[in-house]
């Protein structure tokens, strides 16, 4: 019997390792007449130290993925780990436990964020007393995180004296509060204009490098992307793409940019091509692969060719419009 359990483990896939690892993570939501698979076996790997965007479109299951990393959900199939949490076994005072010292939260919504009646320092404050922490240490922690975000001048201030961008970053100090392993961003610069999400970013990035938490900002702005180094790209509730940027030294000692967009290969060797790509060659259905030395191609299929045929036919193509023209 130990040599077969022996052998089974051996045989089992390996399991991602990451601060953050969803595996085949499935979420239904179901009432009396309709059911909705909000997420359909969604694999994402998160490093630690990393800060990394997920985007998607509306109804792409973001905000499902958010809801289950933040402990507020549960999946109905799969597995989801932060930090060594094994969130579909958490029991209830786990998971509070889990929401106060593990992660933190900054929200679109600033009223959503901070109490109104209180400033600035005593919203930063007030995470750390659900934890046990001395009031004289309290103190000294809120100082030194809104200093870090460049926004000690708002110490004694309310929210609705602060602007927007201050607010978002006095959120980012609250998160922060406990320490937490990662923090969690949802559409933190939504409200914002260009100028100030910089300044978000650039504190988001600031507590990423120098407080050593590994940030997920999830938005619905594919230009956040240009805000770090990895977007994974949602869609149908699945990871489909993702970006990776580099700076690179040339010979010249120029910095150069780079970024380059890979498909999303799962457990079952199952990709979404992107939907630019499926409407310019009008890939539907079946698509013929072909294994070459290096790498696999993707040609349309019968019916794809024909689609297509029939579009240029109708739109008319220039070898016909040449002809037309020439009568």
């Amino acid at each position: 019997m130990d040599e077969l359990r022996r052998q089974a483990v051996a045989g089992a896939p390996q399991r991602e390792s990451g601060l953050v690892v969803c595996e085949s993570l499935v979420r239904i939501f179901q009432t009396e007449d309709v059911e909705v698979q909000a997420l359909q076996g969604l694999d994402l790997t998160v490093a630690e130290g990393e800060m990394i965007a997920v985007v998607g479109a509306s109804g792409s299951g973001k905000s499902t993925l958010l809801g289950i990393l933040s402990g507020q959900d549960v999946p109905t199939a799969g597995g989801a780990e932060v930090a060594g949490h094994d969130l579909l076994a958490m029991n209830r005072r786990e998971r509070l436990g889990y929401r106060r010292r593990t992660v933190g939260f900054v929200l679109q919504q600033t009223s959503r964020n901070l109490l109104p009646y209180l400033s600035a320092a005593e919203n930063v404050m007030l995470p750390m007393t659900y934890t046990g922490i001395k009031r004289s240490r309290r103190r000294a922690r809120a100082d030194e995180l809104l200093g870090l975000l460049s926004i000690g001048h708002c110490r004694d201030r309310t929210p609705d004296t602060l602007s927007g961008g201050e607010q978002q970053r006095v959120a980012i100090a609250v998160a922060n509060a406990n320490e937490p392993r990662v923090l969690f961003a949802d559409e933190p610069t939504g409200q914002l204009d260009t100028a100030t999400s910089d300044e978000v970013f650039a504190a988001l990035r600031r507590a990423n490098e120098e407080l050593g938490v590994t940030v997920v900002v999830v938005t619905h702005d594919a230009l956040v992307s240009e805000q770090v180094q990895r977007t994974v790209g949602i869609r149908d509730g699945r990871t489909s793409t993702e970006v990776l940027r580099r700076v690179a030294t040339g010979e010249d000692g120029v910095e150069m940019h780079t970024a380059e967009e890979y498909a999303v290969l799962d457990g079952s060797g199952r990709l979404q091509l992107p939907g630019e790509f499926t409407e310019r060659l009008h890939l539907r259905k079946r698509v013929r692969l072909v294994l070459e030395s290096d790498h696999v191609g993707v040609w349309p299929g019968e019916t794809a060719r024909r689609a297509r045929a029939d579009a240029q036919d109708a739109a008319g193509s220039p070898e016909r419009r040449t002809r037309e023209g020439g009568r």
